[in-house]
């Protein structure tokens, strides 16, 4: 644990000298939802009912991002193999960083419930309930990222990953289309997917009062994608790219 506990200690050093990724973890999400608040400046009823749904895209989107091709410039500097080199294991490592981009993933929804919350006038009965998605959905993203990262030599590659995972569960999960008005093939790929449990459960969120049964499976299938794909990661984690 106190392995684990240094890997994440020393990626958050890292995440904080680079002004890059503190504006786009922490600034990026808020600007986002800024601009679809006012792309519907006429209709506001439109934002309460989408705009949870947003708050649960839009970090899932960029801890991906952040996460594949913070862990592919780790492996093509040649971090990931010093590391490796010592008594710390792979689960230890991947733990680590998982650790860390969960930090920033709290950090992340935290500032963008916010923003919605206090400073767009989103109007929710449930904030924490919010607040726990959007933190639960920043978090898969990132298991997402460290599993992808894998697969990916360049940080190109990682980015070109995104149209991969990322695009299909946006089609898929609900947003655009009602899931069970999808084809049966279709909708039976969506179970698959964390996005379209995310999108279900920021629906709900958008009218109801309550804790629903629902929302509570939610919440386990997403912790459940999570925790496969961080080990998932952890035994496809190589040490340096070929």
């Amino acid at each position: 644990m106190s392995r684990t506990l240094a890997t994440a200690r020393r990626v958050l050093q890292q995440l904080s000298h680079d002004p890059r990724s503190i504006v786009l973890i922490a600034a990026m999400p808020s600007i986002l939802l800024l601009v679809f608040r006012y792309v519907y400046d006429a209709q506001p009823g439109v934002f309460d009912r989408i705009g949870p749904q947003m708050i649960g895209l839009f970090p899932f989107i960029i801890m991906f991002l952040v996460t594949s091709v913070t862990m592919v410039r780790e492996r093509t500097s040649g971090t990931l193999e010093r590391l490796l080199t010592t008594r710390l294991r792979r689960g230890e490592l991947i733990g680590g960083y998982a650790l860390a981009f969960a930090v920033a993933a709290l950090t992340q929804a935290a500032i963008t419930t916010a923003f919605a919350l206090w400073v767009l006038g989103l109007d929710i009965a449930l904030p924490w309930v919010l607040l726990a998605f959007a933190v639960l959905g920043a978090v898969v993203g990132t298991a997402l990222g460290l599993l992808a990262s894998a697969f990916a030599r360049t940080e190109f590659q990682a980015v070109q990953f995104m149209p991969l995972v990322i695009v299909p569960q946006i089609l898929l999960c609900g947003l655009l289309l009602a899931r069970d008005q999808m084809p049966d093939v279709l909708y039976a790929i969506s179970w698959a997917l964390p996005l379209s449990y995310a999108t279900d459960a920021f629906t709900e969120l958008a009218s109801s009062d309550s804790f629903s049964g629902d929302l509570l499976r939610d919440l386990l299938v997403l912790i459940g994608f999570a925790l496969v794909a961080v080990f998932g990661a952890s035994l496809t984690l190589r040490r340096r790219t070929a």
